[in-house]
């Protein structure tokens, strides 16, 4: 283990450290669906108000599907609306998973992740359809998704209060994120956080555990 002093909580992001994103390819294919005038609509999606409010659980999915309908000038099905939003989601390696269970073993793990119901659910389909897994509590010990928290990452709110559901001290967590912003924002906490930055880093940084 590298430099973690007396870690008790590995604590885990879903996008692109458990499951594989795909944001250009999900930027394009959604270009493909919206008229060319409103393509610059489409790369500034995720800033926007009703999208950060969805992920903060401040807005119901029929209230985002809507949002999403208004914005792009559609008539989209919620189906439709469900499919482009979940194409962003690829693959969860099952050398991943094997990972989180053998830190289990002898550590508390967890996941911290900014996302969605329209999302979880579709994470879930993923994991019964190829891995025989019903949800993230039969994987992990702790659960934290941000729509159920009312917070988002980089809010300091956000780990304290997983802190706090934890009753541990912030050295006591090791914190995996892809996004330079939340791994900064938790180490100003005290948190050890590592941004993933490839697929491997985890396993290199866990390959002594």
């Amino acid at each position: 283990m590298k430099n973690i002093p007396a870690t008790d909580f590995f604590i885990f992001d879903l996008g692109n450290v458990i499951i594989d994103i795909h944001y250009p390819e999900t930027i394009a294919y959604i270009k493909t669906h919206v008229a060319p005038a409103l393509h610059s609509r489409v790369d500034q999606f995720y800033l926007t108000d009703f999208h950060l409010n969805y992920e903060k659980g401040l807005i119901s999915t029929s209230e985002f599907r809507r949002e999403v309908r208004a914005y792009f000038e559609t008539n989209w099905s919620d189906d439709f609306v469900d499919h482009l939003w979940n194409s962003l989601l690829g693959k969860i390696p099952s050398e991943r998973l094997a990972l989180v269970q053998k830190l289990r073993k002898k550590h508390k793990v967890g996941v911290l992740s900014n996302t969605n119901e329209i999302h979880v659910n579709a994470v879930y389909q993923i994991l019964k359809n190829h891995h025989g897994v019903n949800n993230l509590s039969d994987l992990f010990d702790h659960v934290f998704l941000s729509h159920e928290m009312s917070l988002a990452k980089p809010d300091p709110k956000i780990y304290r209060t997983m802190l706090q559901n934890l009753q541990t001290t912030p050295e006591r967590v090791t914190f995996f994120d892809d996004l330079a912003a939340n791994v900064t924002a938790a180490k100003q906490l005290g948190i050890h956080a590592i941004q993933v930055t490839n697929p491997q880093v985890i396993f290199d940084y866990l390959s002594h555990v």
